[in-house]
């Protein structure tokens, strides 16, 4: 029986979606419950499953097409016992017969998954896919990877590049489309300069006493709440308590009118392959310091893997940004719109001090705090920064809510 092939149902918040990328072939058979395509939006990659054991049918929308919520992209052959056994005896049949026509001893039985365009190269190349560092999601090879093998090896590298560059020359260019949401990152972060009076104070913190209490009781905390006590869940908790203190800060605008939340919603920016994406911490000032930390380590799996939904990146109060895991020593922080501040955490860096009147080598960091002036005005924004420093200096602090 044949069945359409539809594109997920996209959220009120997404308008359209591009096909990133087929997994499967026409003809080729299928599982149910198998990833067939991905359909990238602005905001996350949505993939479309298989809705039973079946063939490939037809594929009407191809890699690159713009398509709507619940749009048909392809036909898909439900099968049965006897088309399921002439499928596997067709699909033998081709997998005999590249090597022979083609004469090659390319071996395409590897333990990571290829796209068509990588495979198709791989063939006409000869190359063994276990040489190939492989990039896309799930351990994929793509069509960029291959390329990037060929590029640094010798023989070949060149002819393949110049297939795909704008000037044939000695000088070669390569144009490839802006992804979904570098796309979307890059209006937003346009339309964030142009709309907002963006400012940002800074201010240096002692991680000493934070950096002793990790070191203290932190295979302790692993022991018992199987996670690993990092700095994040501490600066997350600084910032709730310093919004309960400035809910001016936790507040955002919208058109002529100020909107205040009565809950504390943080944003914990993580860096993919594909882009910078902010999940939500929902009432982080109802979460403990293990609730917190394990969110954040399953957040960003989920990100890494390309597994966020839509619902875990919406809303948000306030964001925290650390370009410290980057060695980021002083940055100065975008603001999420229509957010009204962002911190940046950076790097810790030993740095002489003066500490009772005394110079004391110390780990020091610095932090960044954006904001939207419109909103917040210079005391504000310093004295919210400064509560979140006096917290971090004094952990005790963080338990007594003060």
């Amino acid at each position: 029986m044949s069945i359409k092939i539809k594109s997920p149902t996209f959220p009120e918040s997404v308008a359209d979606g591009t096909i990133a990328n087929w997994l499967k072939k026409e003809g080729e058979s299928v599982k149910q419950d198998e990833v067939i395509a991905e359909i990238e939006t602005d905001k996350v990659v949505l993939e479309v499953l298989a809705q039973s054991d079946g063939t490939i049918k037809k594929i009407i929308k191809i890699e690159g097409e713009i398509v709507s919520s619940a749009e048909i992209i392809g036909e898909f052959e439900e099968s049965n016992d006897s088309l399921e056994d002439a499928a596997v005896e067709k699909n033998e049949e081709v997998v005999e017969e590249k090597p022979t026509k083609k004469d090659k001893k390319t071996n395409l039985s590897n333990d990571k998954k290829i796209g068509p365009a990588a495979k198709k190269i791989i063939l006409e190349k000869n190359i063994d896919p276990k040489d190939i560092k492989s990039s896309g999601k799930d351990d994929r090879i793509t069509k960029a990877d291959v390329i990037n093998h060929l590029d640094t090896s010798d023989g070949e590298s060149k002819n393949i590049f110049k297939e795909n560059s704008i000037l044939k020359s000695d000088r070669p260019e390569k144009r490839v489309p802006m992804s979904r949401l570098r796309s979307t990152i890059a209006k937003r972060l346009v339309s964030v300069k142009q709309d907002t009076a963006m400012l940002t104070t800074f201010n240096e913190v002692d991680m000493l006493p934070i950096k002793e209490l990790r070191s203290k009781y932190g295979a302790e905390f692993e022991k018992e709440h199987d996670v690993k006590l990092g700095f994040m869940g501490f600066f997350v908790i600084a910032a709730v308590q310093a919004l309960k203190k400035f809910p001016v800060v936790n507040a955002s605008i919208d058109g002529e009118d100020i909107v205040y939340h009565g809950f504390q919603d943080i944003g914990v920016a993580v860096s993919t392959d594909r882009g910078l994406v902010v999940p939500i911490i929902k009432d982080a000032d109802t979460k403990s310091l293990p609730e917190i930390e394990k969110s954040i380590l399953s957040y960003s799996d989920k990100a890494r893997n390309g597994k966020l939904s839509i619902e875990e990146m919406q809303g948000g109060t306030f964001t925290i940004s650390n370009g410290g895991i980057f060695g980021s020593l002083l940055s100065t922080p975008i603001l999420n719109a229509p957010q009204t501040a962002i911190l940046g955490m950076h790097a810790i860096q030993d740095r002489p001090v003066v500490s009772n009147g005394e110079i004391v080598i110390r780990p020091m960091m610095y932090l960044a705090m954006s904001y939207d002036h419109r909103l917040l005005d210079g005391k504000e924004a310093v004295t919210f920064l400064v509560s979140i420093k006096e917290q971090l200096e004094s952990p005790e602090r963080l338990l007594l809510n003060l």
